[in-house]
């Protein structure tokens, strides 16, 4: 690929992934504060500013590369500093903060199908441009929602299940470290394994996949675009 390749791959995919994950972390921060909890608020957090939530490692460099060498795209952001002891009712509201990032990706998703039609009146290569970007934002913020509702910590999907089986926060905030590189493993060293063994395993990327094709149909539901056509410029 030609310096004018990556630019432009770069191009249309930093700013969805930025915004993405932007809003996502915006998302956390807002409903915790507004559920009893200003962490987050006093540390500048509930801000659409995307310097406020980007690590430039996890966020810029480590996409940026995978990227473009890579099939699996993965990154982080800085993580949303939350008391949960400090909510009002810390088990349920351990979940709504929780499930406030994806929700808030679910609602952008929406939100660029609709712009599809109107970015699609605009010709030449701002048009084509803009296109790719909305295309590329549905596709974030779908897989961005699913990813990280995998019931693993440090992972939203983590949070809402303790909260439904009534597992402390505290407890669930001590297994973060043992399952960041639990996740590396998953995602970057088992499924190559397994597949020099001859044997098929990828439990991030089958249930990010088993659950985005539904996503897409249901996505359909609240959009201009049937079912079909999503497929068609998704999947």
């Amino acid at each position: 690929m030609d310096l004018a390749g990556i630019g432009h791959a770069l191009s249309v995919w930093v700013l969805p992934i930025i915004s993405a994950i932007t809003f996502h972390e915006a998302s956390h921060a807002l409903v915790a504060d507004r559920l009893g909890d200003d962490t987050a608020r006093r540390l500048d957090r509930v801000s659409l500013n995307p310097v406020r939530h980007i690590d430039p490692i996890g966020t810029l460099a480590l996409p940026g590369l995978l990227l473009l060498f890579s099939p699996v795209v993965f990154g982080w952001a800085k993580p949303v500093p939350v008391a949960f002891d400090r909510l009002r009712h810390p088990r349920r509201d351990m979940a709504l903060v929780a499930a406030a990032g994806p929700a808030c990706n679910l609602v952008l998703a929406v939100l660029c199908t609709w712009l599809l039609l109107p970015a699609s009146w605009l010709e030449g290569q701002v048009g084509d441009w803009l296109l790719a970007n909305l295309i590329n934002a549905i596709m974030i913020n779908l897989v961005l929602a699913i990813f990280n509702l995998f019931p693993l910590p440090p992972l939203d999907g983590s949070r809402i299940l303790g909260a439904l089986f009534g597992i402390p926060a505290r407890r669930l905030g001590r297994l973060d470290l043992l399952g960041v590189p639990l996740l590396l493993l998953l995602l970057f060293v088992v499924p190559p394994v397994a597949r020099e063994l001859g044997w098929s395993f990828n439990p991030v990327a089958g249930f990010v996949f088993g659950v985005l094709q539904p996503a897409v149909h249901a996505l359909a539901v609240v959009s201009p675009l049937s079912g079909r056509q999503l497929e068609m410029l998704l999947l």
